[in-house]
């Protein structure tokens, strides 16, 4: 890790011995590389708008098996498999076929009149593609969302009820409230991830077309591996990590008028 430190201020090209030029890679990277801007804006977007889908997603579905029906431990065990598969060759191959211009999804489409699009062929939906893909994976958080229903007192509902509050009262009551730590500990773990997504671009579209898939983790591994430019990969990768830790240090500091613990006695 300090080596890495160390060679962000290198030339450093894994052929020949590190050059220190000081700032100059940090300088670069926001005045004169554009792909490295292009890089932290489709990172930025995707992770805007597919965590809060995939936790949406997350709870809704936990909330529909937070019930004891036969059967539904097996459909519980469906919904996670994509979560286990998720960043595997196999799923984007599937991905890939899918969503490509002859794929199902474009044949579909054609049996109900409608023309097929370029979903991972054109810059126009390529990213939205992948944040489906993102968004389908939303297992993990929620079967954590559906072990934060199992803890919900039931007396809690009841209390609710007698006083008047129907089910969208109740959800916004009872259940929003009394989820909010499992939110938090979700919105932080998938912002995370969603910083460090690398292989459904890599493997589905490779950055392209036009850029307009090329996440953050993918122009690093450009640049180190490609390119071999190890010490602007370097600096690269500790603006990430500086990046991530901003945006973990905001949802931290706003937890505290949003995240409710039962030991504050309902505040």
């Amino acid at each position: 890790m300090l080596a890495s430190l160390y060679f962000s201020f290198t030339q450093y090209d894994m052929l020949s011995n590190p050059k220190w030029i000081g700032l100059d890679n940090y300088i670069e990277m926001f005045t004169s590389d554009k792909r490295f801007l292009t890089a932290l804006k489709v990172t930025l977007l995707f992770v805007l708008v597919s965590v809060p889908l995939k936790l949406m997603f997350a709870l809704l579905v936990a909330m529909i098996f937070n019930v004891n029906r036969k059967g539904v431990t097996v459909y519980r065990t469906l919904y996670y498999i994509p979560s286990i598969l998720g960043g595997s060759v196999a799923v984007a191959v599937m991905w890939k076929q899918l969503f490509g211009s002859k794929g199902a999804v474009n044949s579909l489409l054609g049996l109900i009149g409608i023309k097929g699009m370029s979903w991972i062929a054109g810059p126009d939906f390529a990213l939205w593609t992948l944040i489906l893909l993102v968004v389908w994976q939303f297992g993990s958080p929620m079967l954590i969302f559906l072990a934060g229903l199992k803890q919900i007192p039931t007396e809690l509902y009841e209390a609710a009820k007698m006083d008047g509050a129907g089910a969208v009262m109740r959800f916004f009551r009872v259940t929003l409230p009394m989820l909010t730590p499992i939110i938090f500990f979700n919105l932080v773990m998938q912002t995370i991830g969603g910083f460090m997504t690398f292989t459904q671009s890599f493997l589905i579209t490779s950055g392209g077309p036009m850029d307009s898939t090329l996440f953050y983790a993918v122009y690093l591994y450009e640049t180190a591996f490609t390119h071999f430019h190890m010490g602007y990969a370097s600096a690269m990768a500790w603006v990430l990590l500086l990046i991530v830790g901003l945006f973990t240090a905001l949802i931290f500091k706003s937890s505290s008028s949003w995240v409710h613990y039962e030991t504050e006695g309902g505040k």
